[in-house]
């Protein structure tokens, strides 16, 4: 069997002398691993680093093997970009995400969404913001996507300021007014096109959290791993999210 496709590296591990099972976010076949021998060498690795773009042939008798890969680069991140905290962290963030999949299932609107992140990463506020709809996306893929289209209570599209832990629909200024403090903030960047204030990020990644973890993380026995915080931190210059709703 064999298939030739475009994808993220999200990770490598050692395997052998020199050798390499690597991780990738492929368009058309999803989360797939594949063996690159070599791949622990001076000349792989680098291409091999987790953000950077590839092209795969991969190779094996039968489809639930591991198989091989045959690697070429596409865009491999410069040094610069690496240097900068929060890319490191967001990098190793996104292919965290990535892991929720499951397996060999594709997801081509997740992959383009992750190469147009990976694209702006050196942007801290762009990148902020696309990750937390990276986040939203990843609710929606598997099956708990928030309705913020309009409010629970009226039914109106027009002033959504909230959001209801309960329900992960938005509520408006006026329906929410009784019960703000039990309820989170709608960042405005996620209903209109509009320049993030760090409040905004900071409420964009404690609603995103909550429901990931209440969902997708808990039931798993997993938690968030320490590279979320440390991406929000290197962004807002240490503000903590942490946030629970009442």
């Amino acid at each position: 069997m064999e298939w030739t496709d475009d994808g993220i590296v999200l990770g490598t591990r050692r395997h052998g002398e020199s050798s390499a099972i690597v991780e990738v976010m492929t368009r058309a076949h999803g989360r797939h691993l594949g063996l690159v021998r070599g791949g622990s060498g001076s000349r792989l690795r680098p291409m091999l680093q987790p953000g950077n773009t590839v092209r795969v042939v991969w190779r094996a008798r039968l489809d639930e093997h591991l198989g091989n890969y045959a690697v070429e680069p596409l865009r491999l991140h410069g040094a610069s970009q690496l240097a900068a905290s929060h890319v490191v962290y967001g990098v190793t963030h996104l292919a965290a995400l990535c892991r929720l999949l499951p397996e060999r299932d594709p997801h081509p609107e997740v992959h383009d969404h992750l190469t147009s992140i990976l694209d702006q990463l050196d942007e801290p506020r762009i990148a902020a913001v696309e990750m937390v709809r990276f986040e939203l996306q990843m609710l929606a893929e598997l099956g708990f996507g928030l309705d913020l289209g309009s409010c629970a209570a009226t039914g109106s599209e027009d002033d959504l300021g909230y959001v209801s832990p309960k329900s992960g629909r938005a509520v408006s200024r006026v329906a929410a007014a009784p019960w703000q403090d039990r309820l989170f903030r709608l960042p405005a960047f996620l209903s209109a096109a509009v320049a993030p204030s760090s409040e905004d990020i900071a409420d964009g990644f404690a609603l995103t959290g909550y429901f990931l973890a209440r969902h997708v993380l808990e039931p798993r026995g997993i938690a968030f791993a320490d590279a979320r915080e440390g991406f929000v931190a290197a962004i807002l210059g240490r503000r903590s999210v942490a946030r629970s709703a009442q």
